[in-house]
């Protein structure tokens, strides 16, 4: 068979589901062959948290994933310009992770990760800090929870994006700066909830143009200097340029696979 065919045969495979009544509360689940269980990636897309990009950007890499023989999880959630921001967009990526509770499908849920790109990467590690959440903050009590996270070109601190972009998309998001909102971000950026008790991998380009690698450098030396388990990879070159993160051929894409080779704790 050859590898058009074989790639359409598996973007046919996908099944959707709803998790809420919102057109883009909806998530596609792809399974390897095999009875399973099956480990579980959790893919979050990114793209400003802006509703003109959506869960499609991912499939290359949901494509290999599954190749290595895990269970993906593509989700969508409101975004900005359809009814997203705070704090719709944070209790819909966690809503849509809960939801693989309820799913009719071979599924090892002792085993997940989740993995996200850009404003994706954000929420990966968001959603991986759940736990963390006081009571009655958006996703708190979670009832899937992680065992690994990684972030690809992240935003992985929501504050320094704050003033590197002067507000900007992340101003949108939050509805306000770190001064005006603090007790939103306190929850919401993943800097401020690190460290994660569980791995992390940060994949960066050096001269990533549209998400710094300053970010993930804060992110990793605060979680570090806390005790968090943070590996940091940088790419350089057009190699870690910010959309190579997600074709699936890339050195960018390479590193994570390697990483998610390795035993839990390695």
């Amino acid at each position: 068979m050859s590898r058009s065919r074989l790639i359409l045969d598996f973007l046919t495979r996908g099944q959707g589901h709803r998790y809420g009544p919102h057109r883009s509360q909806r998530a596609d689940l792809y399974l390897p062959i095999g009875a399973g269980p099956h480990p579980v990636m959790i893919v979050i897309h990114g793209g400003s948290w802006h509703r003109r990009y959506g869960k499609v950007v991912m499939r290359g890499l949901v494509a290999d994933l599954v190749r290595r023989g895990w269970a993906a999880w593509n989700i969508e959630y409101r975004r900005l310009g359809e009814g997203g921001g705070w704090p719709a967009t944070f209790a819909d990526v966690a809503a849509a992770i809960d939801h693989l509770r309820r799913l009719d499908a071979p599924l090892d849920l002792d085993s997940v990760a989740v993995l996200g790109h850009s404003a994706g990467g954000h929420l990966a590690l968001w959603a991986a800090s759940r736990g963390r959440l006081p009571d009655g903050a958006p996703g708190a009590q979670p009832e899937v929870v992680p065992r690994r996270a990684i972030a690809q070109a992240g935003v992985c601190d929501l504050a320094r994006a704050s003033e590197l972009w002067r507000g900007g998309a992340v101003a949108m998001l939050m509805g306000g700066s770190p001064k005006e909102v603090p007790e939103r971000f306190a929850i919401g950026d993943p800097a401020a909830l690190a460290p994660l008790p569980l791995p992390v991998l940060l994949v960066h380009g050096v001269a990533d143009g549209t998400v710094s690698v300053e970010l993930s450098r804060r992110y990793a030396q605060r979680a570090g200097e806390r005790g968090g388990e943070v590996e940091l990879i940088e790419i350089e070159g057009p190699a870690g340029s910010h959309r190579a993160h997600i074709d699936p051929r890339g050195q960018a894409w390479t590193a994570v696979t390697r990483w998610l080779g390795q035993p839990v704790g390695v």
